[in-house]
Protein backbone atom coordinates (compact mmCIF):
# COMPACT_ATOMS: atom_id res chain seq x y z
CA UNK A 1 0.00 0.00 0.00
CA UNK A 2 1.08 3.25 -0.50
CA UNK A 3 0.58 5.53 2.47
CA UNK A 4 0.26 9.45 2.78
CA UNK A 5 2.67 9.25 5.85
CA UNK A 6 4.15 13.22 5.89
CA UNK A 7 1.50 15.11 6.89
CA UNK A 8 2.29 17.66 9.37
CA UNK A 9 -1.15 19.32 9.30
CA UNK A 10 -3.69 16.82 8.87
CA UNK A 11 -4.41 13.23 10.54
CA UNK A 12 -6.37 10.51 10.97
CA UNK A 13 -6.84 9.85 14.69
CA UNK A 14 -9.12 7.48 15.03
CA UNK A 15 -12.08 5.41 13.45
CA UNK A 16 -14.93 3.34 14.45
CA UNK A 17 -18.45 2.39 13.75
CA UNK A 18 -18.62 3.94 9.91
CA UNK A 19 -16.83 7.02 10.95
CA UNK A 20 -13.14 8.71 11.02
CA UNK A 21 -11.73 11.62 13.76
CA UNK A 22 -9.76 13.32 11.49
CA UNK A 23 -7.39 16.51 12.52
CA UNK A 24 -7.16 19.18 10.01
CA UNK A 25 -4.41 22.01 11.44
CA UNK A 26 -5.81 22.76 14.87
CA UNK A 27 -9.54 21.69 13.81
CA UNK A 28 -11.53 18.33 14.74
CA UNK A 29 -14.11 16.78 12.10
CA UNK A 30 -15.80 13.79 12.16
CA UNK A 31 -17.04 12.31 8.94
CA UNK A 32 -18.63 8.85 7.61
CA UNK A 33 -15.96 6.47 5.52
CA UNK A 34 -17.77 3.36 3.93
CA UNK A 35 -14.30 1.80 4.61
CA UNK A 36 -15.03 1.40 8.60
CA UNK A 37 -16.70 -1.72 9.21
CA UNK A 38 -15.36 -2.18 13.09
CA UNK A 39 -16.53 -1.11 16.31
CA UNK A 40 -13.89 -0.36 18.45
CA UNK A 41 -14.07 1.89 21.03
CA UNK A 42 -14.29 5.38 20.65
CA UNK A 43 -11.70 6.42 23.61
CA UNK A 44 -10.02 9.33 22.04
CA UNK A 45 -11.19 12.45 23.61
CA UNK A 46 -11.88 14.28 20.36
CA UNK A 47 -14.73 11.93 19.73
CA UNK A 48 -16.08 14.50 22.33
CA UNK A 49 -14.78 17.55 21.06
CA UNK A 50 -14.80 17.81 17.67
CA UNK A 51 -15.61 21.00 15.73
CA UNK A 52 -17.50 19.55 13.49
CA UNK A 53 -19.48 16.42 12.56
CA UNK A 54 -21.15 14.84 9.20
CA UNK A 55 -24.05 13.00 10.00
CA UNK A 56 -25.22 10.73 6.86
CA UNK A 57 -28.79 10.17 6.04
CA UNK A 58 -30.67 7.14 5.77
CA UNK A 59 -31.74 8.66 2.91
CA UNK A 60 -28.66 9.21 1.16
CA UNK A 61 -26.36 12.55 1.37
CA UNK A 62 -26.48 14.12 4.58
CA UNK A 63 -25.57 17.33 6.53
CA UNK A 64 -22.99 19.39 8.79
CA UNK A 65 -23.45 20.25 12.49
CA UNK A 66 -20.74 22.46 13.52
CA UNK A 67 -18.82 23.69 16.80
CA UNK A 68 -16.96 26.49 17.05
CA UNK A 69 -15.61 26.35 12.93
CA UNK A 70 -14.69 28.66 10.56
CA UNK A 71 -16.23 29.03 7.67
CA UNK A 72 -12.83 28.15 6.11
CA UNK A 73 -9.31 27.83 7.14
CA UNK A 74 -5.86 26.68 5.65
CA UNK A 75 -3.38 23.72 6.09
CA UNK A 76 0.06 22.86 4.66
CA UNK A 77 1.68 20.51 2.87
CA UNK A 78 5.39 21.11 2.37
CA UNK A 79 5.06 23.78 0.35
CA UNK A 80 1.18 23.68 -0.69
CA UNK A 81 -1.14 25.73 1.30
CA UNK A 82 -4.91 24.74 0.54
CA UNK A 83 -7.97 26.58 1.29
CA UNK A 84 -10.76 24.31 3.18
CA UNK A 85 -14.47 24.68 4.03
CA UNK A 86 -16.77 21.99 4.35
CA UNK A 87 -19.29 21.66 1.64
CA UNK A 88 -22.04 19.32 0.50
CA UNK A 89 -21.83 15.61 0.51
CA UNK A 90 -18.82 15.10 3.49
CA UNK A 91 -16.29 16.61 1.79
CA UNK A 92 -13.47 19.58 2.84
CA UNK A 93 -12.14 20.02 -0.54
CA UNK A 94 -9.08 18.11 -0.27
CA UNK A 95 -8.16 14.66 -0.01
CA UNK A 96 -5.23 13.94 2.09
CA UNK A 97 -4.32 10.51 1.12
CA UNK A 98 -3.44 11.98 -2.67
CA UNK A 99 -0.13 13.32 -1.02
CA UNK A 100 1.56 9.70 -1.22
CA UNK A 101 0.91 10.51 -5.06
CA UNK A 102 2.30 13.89 -5.29
CA UNK A 103 5.55 13.20 -3.69
CA UNK A 104 5.58 10.20 -5.86
CA UNK A 105 5.30 12.10 -9.45
CA UNK A 106 7.16 15.12 -7.73
CA UNK A 107 10.02 13.67 -7.92
CA UNK A 108 9.62 12.49 -10.94
CA UNK A 109 9.77 15.97 -12.28
CA UNK A 110 12.10 17.09 -9.96
CA UNK A 111 14.39 14.80 -11.75
CA UNK A 112 13.02 14.33 -15.51
CA UNK A 113 16.12 16.55 -16.49
CA UNK A 114 13.29 18.47 -19.51
CA UNK A 115 10.78 20.63 -19.72
CA UNK A 116 7.51 18.45 -18.91
CA UNK A 117 3.95 19.10 -19.27
CA UNK A 118 1.30 17.52 -17.26
CA UNK A 119 -2.28 17.21 -17.93
CA UNK A 120 -4.55 17.25 -14.69
CA UNK A 121 -8.08 15.43 -15.50
CA UNK A 122 -11.06 15.52 -12.92
CA UNK A 123 -8.61 18.08 -11.13
CA UNK A 124 -10.99 19.18 -8.52
CA UNK A 125 -9.32 21.85 -6.10
CA UNK A 126 -5.99 21.44 -7.87
CA UNK A 127 -3.88 19.13 -5.33
CA UNK A 128 -1.92 17.62 -8.14
CA UNK A 129 -1.70 20.41 -10.11
CA UNK A 130 -0.01 22.44 -7.40
CA UNK A 131 2.17 19.56 -6.59
CA UNK A 132 3.21 19.28 -10.62
CA UNK A 133 3.65 23.21 -10.92
CA UNK A 134 5.61 23.45 -7.50
CA UNK A 135 7.72 20.46 -8.94
CA UNK A 136 8.86 22.32 -11.87
CA UNK A 137 6.01 21.27 -14.71
CA UNK A 138 4.21 23.57 -16.50
CA UNK A 139 0.46 21.87 -16.26
CA UNK A 140 -3.17 22.29 -17.75
CA UNK A 141 -6.00 21.77 -15.27
CA UNK A 142 -9.38 20.30 -16.07
CA UNK A 143 -12.52 19.83 -14.22
CA UNK A 144 -16.55 20.38 -15.37
CA UNK A 145 -17.02 22.59 -12.33
CA UNK A 146 -16.58 26.29 -12.75
CA UNK A 147 -16.31 26.56 -8.68
CA UNK A 148 -13.92 23.75 -8.27
CA UNK A 149 -11.56 25.41 -10.79
CA UNK A 150 -11.80 29.10 -8.70
CA UNK A 151 -11.25 27.04 -5.66
CA UNK A 152 -8.12 25.69 -6.81
CA UNK A 153 -6.83 28.93 -8.45
CA UNK A 154 -7.63 30.34 -4.86
CA UNK A 155 -5.21 27.42 -3.42
CA UNK A 156 -2.78 28.19 -6.53
CA UNK A 157 -2.36 31.83 -4.90
CA UNK A 158 -1.79 30.88 -1.19
CA UNK A 159 0.33 28.24 -2.44
CA UNK A 160 2.95 31.14 -4.56
CA UNK A 161 1.94 29.58 -7.69
CA UNK A 162 -0.36 32.93 -8.99
CA UNK A 163 2.47 33.16 -11.95
CA UNK A 164 3.35 29.51 -12.36
CA UNK A 165 2.51 27.56 -16.04
CA UNK A 166 -1.06 26.65 -15.40
CA UNK A 167 -3.87 26.62 -17.95
CA UNK A 168 -7.15 26.54 -16.06
CA UNK A 169 -9.71 25.23 -18.52
CA UNK A 170 -13.31 24.66 -17.74
CA UNK A 171 -14.69 21.93 -19.70
CA UNK A 172 -16.27 18.53 -19.60
CA UNK A 173 -12.67 16.23 -19.52
CA UNK A 174 -13.28 13.62 -22.11
CA UNK A 175 -14.70 16.27 -24.93
CA UNK A 176 -11.13 18.47 -24.01
CA UNK A 177 -9.28 15.38 -24.88
CA UNK A 178 -10.74 15.06 -27.77
CA UNK A 179 -10.58 18.22 -29.09
CA UNK A 180 -6.57 17.88 -27.74
CA UNK A 181 -6.14 15.02 -29.93
CA UNK A 182 -7.53 17.06 -32.97
CA UNK A 183 -5.65 20.08 -32.26
CA UNK A 184 -2.26 17.79 -32.26
CA UNK A 185 -1.62 18.41 -28.83
CA UNK A 186 0.67 16.03 -26.60
CA UNK A 187 1.71 15.82 -22.60
CA UNK A 188 4.76 13.88 -20.71
CA UNK A 189 2.41 13.34 -18.05
CA UNK A 190 -1.52 12.32 -17.14
CA UNK A 191 -2.97 12.54 -14.45
CA UNK A 192 -6.82 11.76 -13.93
CA UNK A 193 -8.65 11.31 -10.55
CA UNK A 194 -12.48 10.29 -12.21
CA UNK A 195 -15.85 10.41 -10.13
CA UNK A 196 -17.20 6.81 -9.25
CA UNK A 197 -20.67 9.07 -10.91
CA UNK A 198 -20.85 12.57 -12.25
CA UNK A 199 -21.84 15.17 -14.79
CA UNK A 200 -20.66 17.27 -16.99
CA UNK A 201 -21.41 21.00 -17.63
CA UNK A 202 -24.10 20.42 -20.23
CA UNK A 203 -25.99 17.33 -17.88
CA UNK A 204 -23.45 14.69 -19.51
CA UNK A 205 -23.64 11.36 -17.58
CA UNK A 206 -20.28 9.84 -16.83
CA UNK A 207 -20.56 6.32 -15.31
CA UNK A 208 -16.87 5.46 -14.59
CA UNK A 209 -17.29 1.85 -15.25
CA UNK A 210 -18.38 2.62 -18.24
CA UNK A 211 -15.99 5.40 -19.18
CA UNK A 212 -12.61 4.83 -18.08
CA UNK A 213 -11.00 2.43 -20.67
CA UNK A 214 -12.51 4.44 -23.81
CA UNK A 215 -10.88 7.69 -21.84
CA UNK A 216 -7.37 6.12 -20.90
CA UNK A 217 -7.69 4.64 -24.85
CA UNK A 218 -8.03 8.55 -25.69
CA UNK A 219 -4.94 10.13 -23.42
CA UNK A 220 -2.47 7.18 -24.52
CA UNK A 221 -2.95 9.32 -27.80
CA UNK A 222 -2.12 12.93 -26.16
CA UNK A 223 1.28 11.22 -24.06
CA UNK A 224 4.35 12.93 -25.85
CA UNK A 225 6.86 10.02 -27.66
CA UNK A 226 8.66 9.71 -24.12
CA UNK A 227 6.03 9.97 -21.78
CA UNK A 228 7.34 10.33 -17.93
CA UNK A 229 4.07 8.97 -16.16
CA UNK A 230 0.14 8.35 -16.40
CA UNK A 231 -1.40 8.20 -12.90
CA UNK A 232 -5.08 6.93 -12.50
CA UNK A 233 -6.63 7.36 -9.44
CA UNK A 234 -10.02 5.12 -7.97
CA UNK A 235 -12.78 5.52 -5.19
CA UNK A 236 -14.69 3.34 -6.81
CA UNK A 237 -14.88 -0.35 -4.98
CA UNK A 238 -15.02 -2.31 -8.60
CA UNK A 239 -12.20 -0.99 -9.74
CA UNK A 240 -9.46 -2.48 -7.83
CA UNK A 241 -5.49 -1.75 -8.19
CA UNK A 242 -5.16 -4.98 -10.63
CA UNK A 243 -8.19 -3.76 -12.92
CA UNK A 244 -6.03 -0.56 -12.86
CA UNK A 245 -3.14 -2.41 -13.76
CA UNK A 246 -4.61 -4.66 -16.65
CA UNK A 247 -6.13 -1.84 -18.24
CA UNK A 248 -3.15 0.58 -18.24
CA UNK A 249 -1.18 -2.18 -19.17
CA UNK A 250 -3.09 -2.81 -22.80
CA UNK A 251 -3.11 0.69 -23.04
CA UNK A 252 0.15 2.04 -22.55
CA UNK A 253 2.10 -1.19 -23.65
CA UNK A 254 4.25 0.22 -26.29
CA UNK A 255 5.85 2.65 -23.96
CA UNK A 256 7.82 0.08 -22.44
CA UNK A 257 7.43 1.54 -19.25
CA UNK A 258 6.79 0.09 -15.53
CA UNK A 259 3.10 -0.36 -14.73
CA UNK A 260 2.12 -0.78 -10.38
CA UNK A 261 -1.33 -0.44 -9.18
CA UNK A 262 -2.00 -0.60 -5.04
CA UNK A 263 -4.59 0.80 -2.41
CA UNK A 264 -3.27 3.87 -1.10
CA UNK A 265 -3.92 4.78 2.39
CA UNK A 266 -3.13 7.02 5.63
CA UNK A 267 -2.09 6.37 8.70
CA UNK A 268 -4.17 6.51 12.19
CA UNK A 269 -2.19 7.60 14.55
CA UNK A 270 -4.14 6.07 17.47
CA UNK A 271 -3.09 2.62 17.07
CA UNK A 272 -0.93 2.55 14.26
CA UNK A 273 -2.42 0.95 11.65
CA UNK A 274 -3.67 2.20 8.21
CA UNK A 275 -7.03 3.31 6.92
CA UNK A 276 -7.45 2.35 3.33
CA UNK A 277 -9.00 5.24 0.87
CA UNK A 278 -8.97 3.78 -2.45
CA UNK A 279 -6.60 2.83 -5.21
CA UNK A 280 -4.15 4.28 -7.47
CA UNK A 281 -2.42 2.69 -11.14
CA UNK A 282 1.39 4.28 -11.98
CA UNK A 283 3.00 3.81 -15.09
CA UNK A 284 6.64 5.24 -15.41
CA UNK A 285 9.75 5.51 -17.44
Amino acid sequence: MWIAENWKDYEVIDCSKGEKLERWGKYLLVRPDPQVIWDTPKTEKGWRKMNGHYHRSAKGGGEWEFFDLPEQWQIQYGSLTFNLKPFSFKHTGLFPEQAANWDWFSEKIKKAGRPVKVLNLFAYTGGATLAAAAAGASVTHVDASKGMVTWAKENAVSSGLKDAPIRWIVDDCVKFVEREIRRGNHYDAIIMDPPSYGRGPKGEIWKIEDAIYPLVQLCGQLLSDEPLFFLINSYTTGLQPAVLSYMMNTVLKKYHGTIAADEIGLPVSSNGLVLPCGASGRFER
